[in-house]
Formats: structure tokens, sequence, C-alpha cells
């Protein structure tokens, strides 16, 4: 429902914004066309690694390794995975749901998706060279530190 209501919301807006300025409007409706085109073939990307992944990882595989029982150890694996992972936000939250609906815990996930979003072992190179060897190492260890205590307050929120 409240997608027809979405839907409905964004018809009369539109039709309020061509009856104020149909040359802005449609310069602003082919500039959100680009910005669509330009993101499809990521988005595509995405959908079939998710689709892969979930095809060759079963619910009981994700549970075991990620499932709420596995404890500390689990939320090591999602947050090395996470930290050693290159994807974008907006795979790892569909990814985070998928993985979630199949088996995975909440903390585990969540420590996964901020520890991908906050540390970057991918891009510690770069970092090093940017910032300095001390300060780029550091500021990874803080972030995966913090990607755990994140996750358990994720964790508790869910769980009121």
């Amino acid at each position: 429902m409240d997608t027809l209501i979405f839907y409905i919301a964004v018809v009369v807006l539109f039709g309020i914004s061509i009856a104020k300025d149909r040359a802005k409007t449609k310069k602003a409706l082919l500039k959100g066309l680009k910005a669509l085109e330009n993101i499809m073939p990521q988005f595509i990307t995405v959908l079939i690694l998710i689709a892969i992944m979930l095809t060759v990882l079963n619910a009981e595989t994700i549970s075991r390794f990620l499932g709420a029982g596995t404890g500390a150890l689990g939320v090591a694996i999602a947050s090395v995975l996470g930290a050693i992972t290159l994807i974008p936000g907006f795979v790892a939250f569909p990814l985070a749901g998928e993985l979630l609906r199949n088996g995975a815990g909440v903390m585990q996930i969540a420590t996964f998706v901020s520890s991908l979003m906050m540390v970057g072992i991918i891009t510690l190179p770069m970092e090093i060279t940017y910032f300095g060897k001390r300060t780029a190492i550091l500021r990874n260890v803080f972030a995966l530190i913090f990607s755990v205590v994140a996750a358990a307050f994720v964790t508790w929120a869910v769980s009121l």
C-alpha cells in the first residue's frame, strides 16, 4: 500500500512540476534518466552477484558461518569479510538483507556491513600514500573496533 501512495505522490508532484515549468521538468527528467543509465550496469552486476552468491551459498552454509549461533567467531568472520571486501553501499544493503533472510545473524551482518563501510584493507596502500602508514593503520584498526561496537548497538536496538 505504501508503494502505491508513493507512486501517486510522484505522479501528482510531477504534474505540478510540469504545470509550473515544462522546460525545467524536462531537463530534470532527462538528467535523472541519464543518472539511471549510468548506474544501471553496476546495479545489474549487483543483482547477478547476489544471485550467484545465494546459489552457491545455501541457507545452511550461511547459518553455519554467519548465523546467530556462531557468536564471536561469526562476528570475527563477518568483520574480516567486510574489511577485505570492496563493494558500494547500494550493493551491501540488499546483500545484507538477503543474507539475513537466508539465516545470517543480525550481529554478524551488522558487523559485516559496518566493517565494509568503514575499514579498507584493499584501499590501505592508497591511504598510506596520502595519510602516512601510522595514521592509515590506526584509522583502520579503530574503524574495525568501532564497527563491532556499532554492530552490538544495532543488535541491541533490533532486539527492543
